[in-house]
């Protein structure tokens, strides 16, 4: 285990477990560094084909961690140092999006935020039949990035995407489904069990070909993923220095 990562391995599948049980998993800086580091040293092992990305029995991750000084006291830092900040949650989402291995991320409890958007990074999502998922960012004043608006519209239409991030919908686990934005669903407590019956269905396919499968889809269903995520973290710092983000955030905390 480090930095609040656990990675188990057996045979050809890993295990990553999210394991910041007084935050819920936020997303702090530090934390998104280390789940990039995490799915960089994942790329590197040719012995791994599937790899399992979980939370708690009660929670996948509450999304981006509000009370990190390191994302949100850094108005005072050069505009170079405020970019890098505010690109670490893209670099994270796009490192586990292109790992060569079949990823799939079971949820329970709910997938908020920036947690949601690193779900939506992975191949698949199996969700506990009691969860729900939500992207407030827009009702915090900011704009959803990451590179996560072209992942929802491959998945759900644009249409969709508009409603979720604009109006912030809530979506229980057999909505989500509906969407396309869940692939199964499971009992309470049964994600992870699930998930594992689909790892073990990919690895009793030829390794060869469901990687190249994997990366040609991928190849085209995100072929203009960085052109329309490219700003990101500009709009991001534009929209975190207004009044109306800091007014947002403050009724958020209570």
């Amino acid at each position: 285990m480090t930095d609040g990562i656990i990675v188990e391995r057996t045979e050809r599948l890993a295990l990553v477990r999210m394991d910041r049980p007084g935050h819920r998993n936020a997303l702090s800086i530090a934390f998104m560094r280390a789940l990039t580091r995490t799915a960089e040293t994942l790329r590197d092992d040719a012995s791994v084909d599937v790899v399992l990305l979980t939370g708690a029995p009660d929670w996948f991750s509450a999304g981006a961690d509000l009370k990190d000084d390191a994302r949100w006291a850094i108005a005072h830092q050069p505009l170079q140092s405020q970019r890098e900040v505010n690109q670490v949650g893209y670099r994270m989402a796009r490192a586990w999006e292109e790992l060569p291995q079949i990823t799939i991320a079971a949820i329970e409890g709910y997938a908020i935020g920036g947690g949601f958007a690193l779900a939506l990074a992975c191949d698949w999502r199996v969700m506990a039949d009691d969860a729900f998922v939500s992207l407030p960012e827009v009702a915090l004043g900011l704009p959803l990035t990451w590179g996560t608006l072209p992942r929802l519209i491959a998945l759900a239409g644009p249409a969709r995407a508009k409603r979720l991030t604009i109006l912030c919908e809530r979506l229980a686990a057999h909505e989500a489904l509906a969407m396309g934005l869940v692939d199964w669903v499971a009992a309470k407590g049964g994600a992870l069990d699930e998930a594992r019956r689909v790892a073990a269905r990919v690895l009793a396919m030829p390794r060869g070909a469901v990687r190249m499968s994997k990366e040609t889809v991928n190849a085209s269903a995100y072929a203009l993923a960085h052109l329309a995520s490219h700003a990101g973290a500009d709009q991001f710092n534009l929209a975190s220095s207004s009044e109306e983000v800091a007014a947002a955030r403050e009724r958020f905390g209570k």
